[in-house]
């Protein structure tokens, strides 16, 4: 089983001395729950962006890091133990009421962890889990288990060149591994778990499968990072990277705000840089700044105050660059995208835009992105409806994940690739699979079809399904699918039959839990997404993320 290496306390490894005064800043953690990597499950070969949302007991629910690694922990040697890994996990037989998701995984997963040079394993509770970030916060209850640790001091953001020393437990053995190298770049890097683009050291010491969660190091002993991935390519070798402490700080804060996590907000646009002369001088912008605004998410609060082809000059106060970057440190330059990354959800930010050439400040909120296709399942369940066997649930990236492309045809790919949402809550509804029956003669070869409308009205979202179907008293309950496939259904014999279904294919119930709570009509239209798909994807994917695994 993979270990998972806890940011609150570190390994007491030969480092320098900490006592000698650095004009450089650092902060110490004073947490009592441990940070992790968040857990997830192994990589899929054709894309690495597994979530470890939806625990199946087919793959005996287990949660944890990239893989490799015993059930070893971090090293103590003459000093204080204060080195602590999850150890192993084990699947819990669960009553899967209306969970959370931090709930819910301690209801299906129970994480142990153990002190090196201790036998005894301590029950973890995960608190929080950052999916963006690739962190997990953990806790654990015992207070047998925290005497004699201490507090992580984490250092500041490093240079370049800088030394740096991983440690984790890799492939290759059980016992503690330690790599050295140097920082080879600082700058905002896709993360192949999470949804988003954030600031990420990259580093030339061997990060290997089972590295994931393990800290790693600056010459002082202090801890620069958090190791989580690498980049694998025949063309290039030695390439991993690590979240940085202010991701991880970040991280820390929203929960101490918060009392939960609430995400790394967005501004909601699509970019384009201004390099060009000729297409700034159109745009009656003076000098060589700012960014053109292609796209605003209709669902993003700057879709309010922004529109398209506003040129953003500034952000807070900071000038941005014609290529899309922000001042960063001394020398420096950064993307764009990094300012926003530092805000936190419900923060306002002040923008510097020229409109038709008038130089204009506008406010807007920042909030995490609304994806029509969420990349995460919230609650950890996904929600599902059957009606006469027509099994429904919303599309979500885990659920591509688990399907082959051919199946889900490149219609409806290209819907999760491309659209956006119009508002709140809005949700693509399939059909994933017909459990046979006598009502649904003639249906049971369906799948992976998008349902557009029930008996004329356009759906919203599949709790608005349920609701529909639960409010029908017309005779048939007719389903239009895309492509204008029809599926007729006798409402009383469809119902007659959901009985029989369950009993035949062993369903608990025709319905997730979360389908139970009264219905709250948004009163926002449908809009057909059939070809609204815009000319980008709405992922980070297409920045290379194909070549991020897992460590």
């Amino acid at each position: 089983m993979a270990a998972l290496a806890a940011l609150f306390a570190s390994p007491s490894l030969p480092f320098p001395s900490t006592s000698a005064s650095s004009s450089s800043p650092s902060c110490s953690c004073r947490f009592r729950p441990a940070v992790a990597c968040a857990p997830r499950h192994p990589p899929a070969s054709r894309r690495v962006t597994r979530r470890f949302d939806e625990v199946r007991k087919r793959r005996g629910g287990g949660i944890g890091g990239g893989g490799g690694g015993g059930g070893g922990s971090l090293a103590s040697s003459t000093r204080k133990d204060k080195g602590l890994s999850i150890d192993f996990k084990e699947s819990q037989v669960a009553d899967f009421e209306d969970l959370e998701e931090d709930k819910f995984l301690n209801a299906v997963v129970k994480i142990k962890v153990k002190r090196r040079g201790d036998d005894k394993k301590y029950v973890a509770k995960v608190l929080a889990r950052g999916t963006e970030c690739d962190l997990a916060m953990l806790s654990v209850e015992n207070e047998e288990f925290w005497r004699g640790t201490e507090p992580l001091q984490l250092g500041r953001l490093p240079c370049l060149q800088d030394s740096v020393t991983v440690v984790g437990y890799p492939l290759g053995g059980d016992t503690i591994s330690v790599t050295k190298g140097v920082v080879s770049r600082i700058e905002v890097t896709p993360y192949a778990h999470g949804t988003s683009d954030l600031l990420g050291v990259q580093i030339d010491a061997a990060i290997n499968a089972g590295n994931s969660g393990g800290p790693a190091f600056n010459e002082q002993g202090e801890c620069i990072g958090v190791a989580f991935q690498v980049f694998r390519s025949d063309e290039a070798e030695n390439i991993g990277y690590v979240i940085p402490t202010t991701v991880v700080s970040h991280f820390l804060n929203d929960y101490r705000k918060n009392g939960k996590y609430t995400g790394f907000p967005c501004l909601g646009v699509l970019l384009q840089k201004l390099e060009n002369p000729a297409l700034r001088e159109s745009l009656k912008v003076p000098s060589s700044e700012g960014v053109l605004v292609r796209r605003v998410e209709p669902t993003a609060p700057a879709s309010s105050v922004l529109r398209k082809g506003d040129v953003i000059t500034s952000f807070d106060g900071v000038s941005v660059g014609c290529e899309g970057t922000v001042p960063f440190r001394s020398t420096e330059r950064i993307a764009f995208r990094y300012l926003t990354s530092q805000k936190y959800a419900g923060d306002v930010a002040q923008l510097g835009i020229i409109r038709e050439g008038n130089v204009m400040k506008v406010q807007t909120i920042l909030h995490p992105r609304k994806h029509l296709v969420p990349f995460n399942v919230d609650g950890g369940q996904p929600s599902y409806l059957i009606v006469a066997g027509l099994v429904f649930t919303p599309l979500t990236e885990p659920f591509i994940e688990e399907e082959c492309e051919d199946t889900l045809g490149l219609k409806l790919l290209a819907k999760a690739r491309y659209s956006l949402s119009t508002f709140e809550g809005e949700q693509i509804v399939i059909v994933s699979q017909v459990l046979a029956n006598d009502v649904n003669i003639g249906y049971e070869h369906m799948g992976n079809q998008q349902v557009i409308k029930l008996n004329g009205t356009m759906i919203k979202n599949i709790h608005h399904l349920a609701h529909l179907v639960d409010t029908c008293q017309d005779k048939f309950l007719t389903f239009e699918f895309e492509d204008d496939f029809l599926v007729v259904l006798d409402r009383e014999e469809a119902a007659a039959a959901s009985s029989d279904i369950q009993k035949e294919h062993a369903i608990p119930s025709v319905r997730s839990l979360d389908l139970s709570e009264p219905y709250v009509d948004t009163n926002h239209e449908v809009q057909n997404q059939g070809e609204d798909f815009g000319d980008s994807p709405v992922t980070n994917f297409e920045l290379g993320v194909d070549c991020l695994l897992w460590a």
